[in-house]
């Protein structure tokens, strides 16, 4: 039974997961620029315990301690910690669900148990591309060795998730081709 307190969900959930480097903020932001215009997706930026305008992506930052009072405050549909960071993923959206709407959220892959329990909804996308892509992509960014990137492989192969909800959009080929898949994955 719904009640005033807990109205029905309509819009769809869509979890964005993968490995690094396998390209998620780019098919994220290249369906953006396709579909946000017309108003049926809506695109979540994401709370993060790191400073505005420190590179990466178009977050909201928030200091540890706020992050901490928003959490218990139940600011956050989904939230988690990972690479010494916080981040956290609006509990606003669920007026756009209500709406009809379809979210896209970037997140971890340890939060997609509590999102099928409690956000449902939810399809998980993962974006994937063969290791000696992911290998390659990693080892351009500078930040890890050679053994480093191996282990971060094995561990993003171990934590695959699975099941009914889920869609893989290969993202290691054309680009144009990884996004057509990925808008179609979303609900575009």
């Amino acid at each position: 039974m719904t009640t005033s307190a807990s109205p029905a969900v309509d819009g769809l959930l869509c979890l964005i997961v993968g490995p690094s480097g396998a390209g998620k903020d780019t098919l994220i932001d290249r369906a953006r620029a396709a579909l946000a215009p017309a108003g049926g997706h809506v695109f979540v930026r994401r709370v993060i315990t790191r400073p505005a305008g420190s590179g990466g992506e178009d977050h909201l930052a928030e200091t540890p301690d706020g992050f901490a009072r928003r959490a218990a405050a139940g600011d956050f549909l989904l939230h988690w910690q990972a690479h010494g960071l916080c981040y956290g993923i609006p509990a606003a959206i669920a007026r756009d669900r209500v709406a009809g709407r379809i979210v896209v959220a970037n997140v971890s892959r340890a939060v997609i148990d509590q999102a099928r329990r409690e956000a449902a909804p939810v399809r998980i996308v993962v974006v994937d591309a063969p290791d000696a892509v992911l290998a390659a992509r990693l080892a351009a960014r500078g930040r890890e060795d050679a053994a480093d990137i191996r282990a971060r492989l094995m561990r993003a192969r171990a934590t695959m998730p699975a099941g009914p909800d889920v869609v893989v959009v290969d993202n290691g080929g054309d680009l144009d081709q990884a996004t057509a898949a990925f808008i179609r994955a979303i609900g575009g």
